[in-house]
């Protein structure tokens, strides 16, 4: 049984779980064996102002998770995503897309006019996007400066 719901502090440690496994394999080989920098990254994205964050359970265990927030622009309110993802034995299954739909029914009935992401290019969610609907923004980039050796 499949349920969308708002997700709250109550479910840090499951979506730190969820995450940690989500991105642990590849393409992306992340290596979240740092709990304590997992936990606090968690915390970080899951808690900022106008936070909203969604989930779907399905029997009861959190399978997906959409981790952003409501920004207001000039042109609209949005919802950013900063983190998607679904549990690896699900993924290819069609539940990231049904929820990507359920998350989509709830920001217009909020009121809210799209929804931002980045992702990369070379990985699998690159396609996933593309298929729901999402395009890139022709004059978008996003840099980077390392600064610590």
């Amino acid at each position: 049984m499949e349920e969308f719901i708002v997700l709250d502090d109550t479910y840090l440690n499951q979506m730190a779980l969820l995450y940690k496994n989500a991105f642990r394999g590849e393409p992306w080989n992340d290596d979240w064996s740092d709990e304590a920098q997992l936990s606090e990254y968690i915390k970080e994205i899951s808690k900022n102002f106008n936070a909203l964050n969604f989930g779907l359970l399905i029997d009861g265990k959190l399978a997906a998770m959409s981790v952003g927030m409501i920004r207001h622009w000039w042109a609209g309110t949005n919802y950013n995503i900063e983190e998607f993802c679904v549990s690896p034995d699900l993924q290819g299954q069609g539940v990231g897309s049904r929820f990507m739909k359920m998350i989509e029914d709830d920001i217009l009935n909020r009121g809210l006019c799209g929804i931002f992401l980045q992702t990369d290019s070379d990985k699998p969610s690159y396609r996933f996007y593309m298929k729901n609907g999402f395009g890139e923004l022709d004059k978008h980039v996003s840099f980077y400066k390392k600064v610590r050796k």
